[in-house]
């Protein structure tokens, strides 16, 4: 699907995004976008954490 994207393409869809939103508003999205990935990292860790606990409470002990 994304074989003959190239370098041009890219800097085309920057001209066109930074059109679009601004110069100023980009630093503020820019800031939106790591929050909402440092939150979504965090949650995918506690969400395996929590797993990993289901998984270790459901094993039977085998102490005699």
């Amino acid at each position: 699907m994304l074989q003959g994207f190239t370098g041009w393409h890219a800097l085309i869809i920057l001209a066109v995004i930074l059109l679009l939103f601004g110069a100023t508003k980009l630093p503020g999205l820019a800031k939106s976008v790591g929050q909402s990935m440092k939150i979504f990292k965090n949650e995918m860790k506690s969400g395996e954490a929590e797993e990993e606990a289901k998984k270790d409470d459901a094993k039977p002990s085998s102490k005699s």
